[in-house]
């Protein structure tokens, strides 16, 4: 089975081929809100999510599915209403740095101490004996 969907996407200021604007969320209670990006979501974006994520939905999950992605949008929408002019963006909640301490050769070169370790040896390698014909 194919399914060809639009998904909405909400862009700044501008909109992409083939996006939808979405209706601004109006003065009222939450629950009323929900319901309107539940409404927008269609039955056919629901499908499209359900097969990339192989998922064998019900009509009551569908709807559950619906809410859900409508309380996302909701969401995101109040994100979208902050300030963040002046904001540097970040990958980490804490400053990060480089853990790891610069390869420096400390030991230097010990081959002899180490050989003496050695049952045998052969010109400055240890000596095993063969395990290929």
């Amino acid at each position: 089975m194919e399914v060809s969907v639009t998904v909405p996407v909400q862009t700044k200021n501008t909109m992409a081929v083939g996006e939808t604007d979405r209706v601004p969320v109006q003065p009222g209670n939450r629950q009323e809100r929900i319901e309107n990006m539940a409404n927008i979501i269609s039955d056919e974006t629901i499908e499209y999510v359900g097969i990339l994520a192989k998922l064998e939905l019900s009509d009551e999950e569908k709807e559950a599915a619906k809410q859900d992605m409508g309380r996302m949008l909701d969401y995101i929408d109040k994100l979208n209403e902050l300030d963040t002019t002046g904001v540097e963006p970040m990958s980490h909640v804490f400053p990060v740095t480089n853990v790891f301490r610069e390869d420096v050769v400390t030991n230097g070169d010990e081959r002899d101490k180490i050989l003496l370790n050695a049952p045998e040896q052969k010109d400055g390698a240890f000596k095993v004996p063969k395990t290929v014909e």
